[in-house]
């Protein structure tokens, strides 16, 4: 094993290398920095849910009731998106839209200011 892997190192690797490595066509680095969206949304656990007679979503044990806003008067037989982010808390989408952010536990933290335009 020590022999077939002293060959590797020193043989057959140089050799490989000798024959398909190539200079890059550019210098400088092919790291770009993001500029897109929210990386949270996109490395998130995302689930499709659908909203009960009660205007609530189920996800798992606990229940997310949907707060009032101006775009409409209930969300009822609605198709929503659950996203359980790392930290653990969780958020409501219809659409692009967030509806609301919740906890761990399935309280709402956070409501955005949703005021007549």
């Amino acid at each position: 094993m020590e022999a077939a892997n002293r060959y590797l190192q020193e043989v057959y690797l140089p050799a490989f290398n000798v024959e398909f490595s190539q200079p890059a066509p550019e210098e400088g680095s092919a790291f770009v920095p993001w500029i897109g969206g929210h990386l949270d949304d996109t490395l998130c656990e995302q689930y499709k849910r659908t909203v009960s007679a009660d205007n609530c979503v189920r996800f798992e044990t606990l229940i997310l009731q949907i707060p009032a806003d101006r775009h409409r008067c209930h969300y009822i037989k609605v198709k929503v998106r659950v996203h359980r982010y790392v930290r653990g808390h969780l958020a409501l989408f219809h659409g692009p839209r967030e509806l609301a952010d919740y906890d761990e536990k399935g309280k709402i933290i956070s409501q955005k200011l949703k005021q007549a335009a």
